[in-house]
């Protein structure tokens, strides 16, 4: 069983956003276990895994792995993609490499229907068994909500399904998902207090990314959190580049490079994040 506080990584990449930067991927995942984290999920939206090749996610997973496993901590690949084919050959990799957990998001761009989302579940988690399967339900990027009736007969279906991570908001369209028997992540920070009260098992956040002691702290002591603010700073500019800046500035020799379409920071964003930096303070003292 995972559970805690998991960082949603960021994936170091060089060369204009076009390889995988192998060299940062240690000491960074160094830096989210000394902030604390209890494990990483890998490849996820916060790590750019949807625009990166099948070989480059397999890679980067196998570097998350060998970096974390000298930490003990556990990574979960996220194994979601366009295809059902391409969901399930990076599910039976992550389980091989030897992943904690799969998750996998509903593949964007076509709203499927009831019968083939279960049908794409069932194929991705029989891909990776019996390792730990879960949904992960995110509206605003697949495009459309899995229905509760989908994981539902999943449950019955689907041997390893543990449970979901859940990134939508506000809490009235997280809430439903939590369902009884199943381990449940809460993707918005700002709902961490209330989904845990309500039975979550943890975050998965991308704000751990770059500030994986502020997770921790709303993990262990959710009645002090107040993580609004800083989602609200960071989002105000692209936000994988915003965080490789944030982790760069920290002291993790992570580059600004993005995979396309996606951009990095202009000069003036970059000078607006790094006065915010300095004159928030959002990392607590050690």
């Amino acid at each position: 069983m995972i559970s805690g506080a998991f960082a949603a990584a960021l994936t170091p990449l060089t060369a204009g956003g076009t390889a995988l930067d192998e060299p940062a991927f240690a000491p960074y995942v160094e830096f989210l276990a000394a902030g604390g984290v209890d494990g990483i999920l890998a490849c996820g939206t916060t790590g750019e895994g949807i625009l990166l090749t099948l070989e480059e996610r397999r890679r980067a997973a196998e570097l998350f792995l060998a970096a974390a496993g000298a930490r003990g901590l556990p990574v979960a690949v996220h194994c979601g993609a366009q295809t059902t084919a391409d969901t399930a050959a990076l599910a039976a990799h992550a389980a091989g490499a030897g992943a904690a957990a799969v998750a996998v998001i509903a593949p964007p761009y076509f709203a499927l229907d009831e019968r083939a989302l279960q049908a794409h579940f069932e194929a991705a988690a029989a891909a990776c068994a019996p390792l730990p399967f879960y949904v992960y339900e995110f509206e605003a990027r697949a495009g459309y909500a899995v229905p509760l009736a989908v994981i539902e007969r999943l449950r019955a279906t689907v041997g390893n399904l543990r449970g979901l991570k859940v990134s939508d908001k506000p809490w009235e369209k997280f809430e439903p998902y939590l369902l009884e028997g199943l381990d449940i992540f809460v993707g918005h920070e700002a709902l961490i207090p209330q989904g845990l009260a309500a039975g979550a098992v943890g975050a998965v956040s991308a704000l751990a990314s770059a500030f994986p002691e502020l997770i921790v702290s709303a993990v262990r002591q959710p009645e002090t959190a107040d993580l609004g603010p800083v989602r609200s700073a960071l989002e105000r500019f692209p936000l994988q580049a915003a965080a490789k800046l944030v982790v760069a500035r920290r002291g993790v020799p992570i580059g600004p490079d993005v995979r396309r379409p996606l951009r990095t920071l202009t000069d003036a964003e970059q000078a607006e994040l790094e006065t915010w930096l300095e004159s928030s303070s959002p990392v607590p003292a050690p």
